[in-house]
């Protein structure tokens, strides 16, 4: 079963109202995006099971006939579950999602739970929970749109480019009183951190997050997590994906470092997935796309240095 939010049928609506192509193939949800100027597509399969060696032929028969470069594949299993190659399957240069992920089994009591946080986490959840940050759920229009606004206050503040409020607000849009929910902290009717959250089949996944530059001392994420793990355990989850991370021998120095200590605070366990890879249909334009991405990740790169 390809159980995960990213391929479910309201994901799927969602990107086909954003003008996104998708086909369903062995009910494996494939988006199809055009480049500029050329009459070529790239295929993106994400969050699936690894498809089998009959899929990927269907997959390549497709492609072909469909001037699809090459299809993205980045399966939601462990990497030790990978059983086979295809010629055609190539590891990819440009992953999409990180090779690892944080898990917490919720499984746990929430004493237990506690018991395995880092003490500094534990000590944070009290400190803002003594000094008086409120977590509500606000799983509707008005909540998303503070998420939104500490979203992208959190984005320009970071230099990351993501994507466009549209794009987010068309993903509410489609997964709201579904899947998505939100959870923002505040502190005397200020908000101060968000994320949206989404929960599917016993998984419950931390997807995106936003804080503000207010009262930081406040320690405010850390009771927002440890709510969003309570809301997880309440909605029936068995597990909670904090959605990437670097992996468990991290260099300090990396850009990541800060999310990932963040994460494995609060007892989780380091997975490392069975990454991302590419079926190459055509072997030339996918040298070409290849040498593109390149120059316009430098290019992007520049640009934060500069902004």
């Amino acid at each position: 079963m390809n159980n995960h939010p990213l391929q479910s049928e309201s994901w799927e609506k969602a990107r086909k109202q954003m003008g996104v192509e998708t086909r369903r193939i062995d009910d494996f949800l494939l988006t199809l995006h055009k480049i500029p100027l050329i009459n070529y597509k790239i295929g993106y399969l994400p969050r699936s099971q690894m498809p089998n060696k009959q899929t990927l032929k269907k997959l390549y028969e497709f492609g072909e006939v469909n001037h699809v470069i090459f299809i993205k594949i980045e399966p939601y299993e462990e990497k030790s579950k990978l059983q086979f190659k295809s010629k055609y399957l190539v590891q990819s240069n440009h992953p999409l999602f990180p090779a690892w992920t944080q898990v917490l089994d919720l499984n746990k009591s929430e004493d237990e739970l506690l018991k395995s946080f880092h003490p500094k986490t534990r000590y944070n959840i009290r400190l803002a929970e003594k000094k008086g940050v409120v977590i509500k759920e606000e799983s509707n229009n008005k909540g998303f749109e503070t998420f939104a606004r500490l979203y992208f206050e959190t984005t320009k503040r970071q230099k990351y480019f993501g994507h466009d409020y549209k794009y987010h607000k068309t993903i509410w849009e489609n997964l709201k009183n579904k899947i998505s929910h939100i959870l923002t902290a505040y502190y005397q009717n200020i908000p101060l951190a968000s994320y949206q959250l989404f929960y599917l089949d016993g998984t419950f996944y931390y997807v995106y997050g936003g804080t503000s530059n207010q009262y930081r001392n406040l320690m405010a994420s850390n009771l927002l997590m440890w709510e969003a793990i309570k809301l997880g355990k309440k909605l029936g989850a068995k597990k909670f994906d904090m959605w990437g991370s670097l992996p468990p021998d991290y260099d300090q120095s990396h850009a990541w470092s800060g999310f990932t200590r963040f994460k494995q605070g609060y007892g989780t366990k380091f997975v490392e997935m069975v990454g991302s890879y590419d079926l190459v249909i055509n072997p030339f334009f996918y040298k070409i796309y290849n040498f593109i991405y390149v120059l316009r990740e430098f290019a992007l790169k520049l640009k934060r240095q500069i902004t």
